[in-house]
């Protein structure tokens, strides 16, 4: 055997054990399919000795049909308890049982307990309903799941949601700072060991403390294991009149050790491993959330959450997080844990201390600012005055108008003097019309001459645009204006729809809201009086001429695209929109006729140009130029 060959044969022997070993089973399927076989072999030890049996009373003339009857139910019984020691060992007898459902009622919350698995099966919020006018549950007992998964020393994989709780507690309401305690223990078939779930219901408010207690289970659980599985999941129902704006806003929240929040998107079908420890994990819906609070914090090991969703299903989506519960092995452990079930009220999360308000997507940056510190302050304040909501969002928006007044008035002064200077700035647009560069040399020496910075209106524009942004996250956000109507609309929130269509357009719905189509027909009026009163409605040459133009796109198209995109949106925000854009024709009109004199601005102008001026080229007119001269353009 040459060289080549004997290195040939060790390549193939190394890949067969490369090959056994990736294709060997592992532990657990081991283990399982021997417990597969275990029970197929005992089931069937079993029947053929009832089977002998049968044969031996039917010889000695023994056997009737009440005895095939009995020995039937005995095999059946037979084979069951087999299996059940084998799937649930220690655990066998608790896996037997009915289930039966405990109700205990607060001044907030319908609490609705299950003896399977000692878990809380459903949650309703008392002072709350569906857009229907139906009780609004957070989730129920069909589409949830709640339970510890943990291996034993005998190698059983057990899952708690599959065994029988036992507990003392009786239905009840509690009312302000009474506290219920609601105990659910299972115990090993020795009686010994048990594991509970320990619920504490406060008479008001809407948290719900429960602990995980352990006792002598460091007896049953497996010795290589530190961790207990929680999983908790629920296929969330809808709520509100659009279920696609729902998914749009539900996922799930969570917030690491010394970091901020954080959360999978609301918009895609995605699936993430946490890797750190957890301090609560939150299934947010549009306007309502579940969250599970850690006193210590949940370990990252297996840890990880999953959000989908059926588009032909009814249920909004599905939420699953898996998370580690760390155990110590000693003959008492406890894990302190507490559920929020509420609203998605600002101050009520903010008043929790844990970061829950993040769950509000009042925006980034400048624009979540914006919210906190000016919008939702002026909001609460009018709020206290128990006024229609629809009246609160007309003073509230008069109210930022009058605050922004000043950046108003400067963008419309220096428009103003855009507009004298149009006629001159068409003269020069003529007399170079083929020579850019010295029409752009000429504009810019006639802005100097006049004191006039053709920019000067686009800061106060920029320091509004935070403040459109942030009320285009603050009202679909809301729950205050949830189910509250105004005029024709019953539900601020949502749209309002004045009229259902027999057919569906694409991108728009089957409905016409009202307020969308006001507020559309408003941003035309307002951009046509703003072109024209600014003095950008024909061309005037250089800047004013490019702006007349997109002005004309924006007066035609912007509405248009608006009427598309806000008609499934809250009507408070098409609302809001629609009496800004009336407010703004307002101060402009007032502005030019009662603060602006175009004829004293005019003569300002001509006494700034007759002064001496410095020859020297403005940064600006010098940027210009240098772009310009990139573009190609030389002076002739």
């Amino acid at each position: 055997m040459d060289k080549n060959s004997f290195l040939g044969l060790v390549l193939i022997g190394a890949i067969l054990i490369v090959y056994s070993i990736y294709t060997s089973p592992s532990e657990e399927e081991i283990q399982a399919a021997r417990l597969k076989r275990n029970t197929i072999e005992n089931a069937q030890n079993v029947t053929e000795e009832i089977s002998k049996s049968k044969i031996v009373r039917a010889d000695s003339g023994q056997l009737t049909q009440d005895s095939v009857i009995e020995s039937n139910s005995a095999l059946s019984d037979s084979v069951l308890n087999i299996q059940q020691n084998q799937l649930y060992g220690e655990f066998s007898q608790a896996s037997e049982g009915e289930e039966e459902f405990l109700e205990i009622e607060t001044e907030e919350l319908l609490l609705t307990f299950s003896n399977k698995g000692g878990r809380l099966a459903s949650v309703s919020l008392k002072n709350y309903m569906r857009f229907d006018s139906s009780s609004l549950q957070l989730f129920d007992p069909e589409a949830s799941t709640f339970n510890l998964n943990f291996f034993t020393g005998s190698n059983k994989n057990i899952f708690s949601d599959e065994l029988f709780f036992e507990t003392k507690a009786k239905e009840a309401a509690i009312i302000g700072d009474d506290i219920e305690e609601i105990k659910y223990t299972v115990t090993t078939n020795d009686g010994l060991k048990k594991l509970s779930f320990v619920y504490k219901v406060k008479g008001k408010g809407f948290t719900v403390d429960v602990d995980v207690e352990m006792e002598k289970m460091d007896e049953v659980l497996d010795i290589r294991s530190d961790e207990v599985v929680l999983n908790w999941a629920m296929e969330t129902p809808s709520q509100e009149k659009s279920i696609e704006n729902q998914r749009n806003t539900s996922t799930i929240y969570y917030k690491y050790i010394d970091e901020d929040p954080d959360y999978i998107s609301e918009t895609s079908q995605d699936k993430e491993d946490l890797v750190a420890s957890v301090e609560w994990l939150a299934f947010k819906q549009q306007y309502f959330n579940s969250t599970l609070i850690g006193k210590e914090p949940f370990d990252k090991y297996n840890a990880s959450i999953e959000t989908s969703f059926d588009e032909n299903s009814m249920r909004v989506k599905k939420m699953n997080a898996f998370l580690s519960i760390p155990i110590q092995h000693q003959e008492f452990e406890s894990f302190e844990m507490s559920f929020f079930f509420g609203p998605n009220h600002y101050q009520t999360l903010e008043d929790l201390g844990i970061g829950l308000e993040s769950l509000i997507p009042l925006g980034w940056g400048i624009f979540g600012w914006v919210n906190i510190w000016l919008v939702i302050p002026i909001f609460n304040f009018l709020d206290g005055f128990n006024l229609n909501y629809g009246i609160i969002i007309l003073l509230m928006t008069i109210a930022i108008k009058l605050l922004l007044f000043p950046v108003t008035w400067k963008t419309y002064l220096s428009s103003a003097k855009m507009k004298v200077l149009k006629p001159e700035i068409a003269e020069i647009s003529a007399k170079h019309k083929d020579d850019p560069m010295k029409k752009q040399q000429a504009t810019m020496s006639l802005y100097k001459q006049a004191g006039v910075n053709p920019l000067a209106g686009c800061v106060p524009m920029l320091i509004q645009m935070p403040i459109l942004f942030a009320m285009f996250k603050f009202f679909p956000a809301s729950i205050e204006l949830r189910q509250q109507p105004f005029l024709w609309a019953d539900d601020l929130s949502t749209y309002d729809s004045i009229m259902s269509l027999p057919f569906e357009i694409p991108f728009y719905g089957s409905h016409v809201s009202l307020f969308t189509l006001l507020m559309a027909i408003s941003m035309v009026f307002y951009t046509k009086i703003n072109s024209g009163q600014m003095g950008m409605d024909a061309g005037g040459g250089g800047a004013s001429e490019m702006m007349a133009k997109q002005m004309k796109i924006m007066m035609y198209l912007m509405p248009v695209m608006m009427l598309f995109f806000f008609n499934s949106f809250s009507s408070g925000l098409s609302y809001y929109y629609f009496v800004a854009n009336v407010i703004s024709m307002a101060q402009m009109m007032a502005i030019k006729k009662w603060f602006i004199d175009e004829d004293k601005i005019h003569k300002k102008i001509q006494m700034n140009k007759a002064r001496p001026q410095n020859k020297a080229k403005s940064g600006f007119q010098k940027r210009l130029e240098e772009m310009a001269k990139k573009k190609g353009y030389q002076p002739k």
